[in-house]
């Protein structure tokens, strides 16, 4: 009889491609006629949507307005402050790179060579445009080469420094904290660039990058604290979750933004992402705590008996033993959740902030550029693709190294 460790070191079994294809494409006459019928229908679409791309697409409407589409109205004379960001940003993915090579690569590898795209794409603009209509600068090209360098750099530094992996996790988040301060500024250093400027895809990703890690610690405090034996506590965190969970996010939004202020004395100068960041954080937190508490039930009463008979006490039996196996089991619907913020950011238009959406919707009321819907969403829907696709491989890859649903 194998065992479940059988099962799960036996390696996988190579099937030759055509026996593949016998077994699952041709095994049945009425299979064969479906797999030719579903390969007609694939070639049709996929030759009709592109041509439309490579020759029927009119793409000024996202080159001319590439900046626009990426920061928004933040100042020209401040976008080295986005780039340094940048910088920042893909020298920390290629140090990770180095580090947790299993996790991190396919990622790593996409963006470097996206990056080296957009040089190629941004250097024949250089080079075959007129300096009249020239869309680009030639330190925009020098930008994107070296961050496209940084990450191979910082691979190479990974991968011969191993015991950096505790210093780049802080990294990531002293990093979140300084790119803010970047940003914004404070001071006499940097002059303040009010977030009434901020737009794009960068509006978007501070907002979805500050609301995950504001709402996942939140949330698992709370799926804790509805578990407690403290009635009062239990109670609390039980009303937050389903009330919270029983209304629409634009409606949190809307109370953050418009009838915060009715409430508040001075609530009107609380800022807009501000407000924007907690509702996103508190609505999110609600349905992480229930993925966390659904995982917290998954694990046997047994390892709860095995720590009373070691003798740690409550708080040392979660934080050591049970909420590592919870957290663990919970990955994927916790970064389906995330992708969902992710997603999600684009309602702040309610609020009068222009995200990537918003920005699209803006860009197409141009008299310029009217009626170009298709090629604008397009652009969007790959960027938001882009970064959700990212959040699932790194989700799978994780699962994959730490054995989820395997043992």
């Amino acid at each position: 009889m194998s065992t479940a460790s059988d099962v799960v070191t036996r390696p996988r079994e190579r099937v030759h491609p055509m026996r593949w294809l016998r077994q699952n494409l041709f095994s049945s006459w009425f299979n064969t006629l479906l797999t030719f019928v579903s390969l007609g229908l694939i070639y049709i679409v996929l030759r009709q949507t592109f041509t439309w791309i490579f020759l029927g697409a009119d793409w000024e409407v996202v080159v001319a307005n590439l900046r626009l589409f990426m920061v928004g109205t933040y100042p020209i004379d401040q976008i080295w402050r986005l780039w340094l960001s940048v910088a920042i940003i893909v020298g920390l993915i290629g140090l990770s790179w180095g580090l947790w090579p299993h996790v991190v690569r396919g990622v790593a590898i996409s963006y470097s060579a996206g990056l080296l795209l957009l040089t190629g794409i941004i250097g024949a603009n250089l080079l075959l445009a007129s300096p009249e209509t020239r869309l680009f600068r030639p330190q925009t090209a020098l930008w994107l080469l070296s961050c496209s360098a940084l990450i191979f750099g910082g691979r190479f530094v990974g991968g011969r420094k191993r015991n950096l992996g505790r210093s780049v996790m802080i990294g990531w988040l002293v990093a979140l904290i300084f790119i803010i301060y970047l940003m914004h500024g404070a001071g006499m250093l940097l002059p303040v660039v009010p977030t009434t400027q901020w737009g794009g895809l960068q509006l978007t990703l501070v907002l979805a990058v500050t609301g995950i890690l504001f709402s996942f610690p939140l949330g698992v405090l709370l799926a804790i604290g509805r578990r407690s034996n403290l009635p009062a506590i239990s109670l609390f965190c039980t009303l937050f979750i389903e009330i919270v969970r029983g209304v629409p996010l634009i409606t949190v939004l809307f109370m953050f933004q418009i009838m915060l202020p009715l409430f508040i004395p001075g609530g009107e100068n609380i800022d807009k992402v501000v407000r924007a960041i907690v509702a996103f954080t508190i609505f999110t937190s609600a349905y992480i705590a229930e993925n966390v508490r659904g995982g917290l039930q998954a694990i046997p009463k047994g390892q709860f008996e095995a720590a009373d008979a070691l003798g740690l006490n409550p708080v040392l039996t979660m934080s050591l033993i049970i909420l590592p196996q919870a957290l663990r089991t919970v990955i994927p619907a916790n970064v389906g959740q995330f992708i969902s913020l992710f997603k999600d950011t684009s309602l702040v238009v309610i609020a009068g902030l222009l995200d990537l959406l918003g920005i699209a919707r803006s860009v197409v009321a141009q008299s310029e550029f009217l009626g170009l819907y298709a090629e604008t969403l397009l652009f969007v829907a790959v960027v938001y693709w882009i970064f959700a696709f990212s959040m699932t491989h790194i989700s799978k890859r994780l699962e994959n190294v730490l054995g989820v649903g395997k043992r």
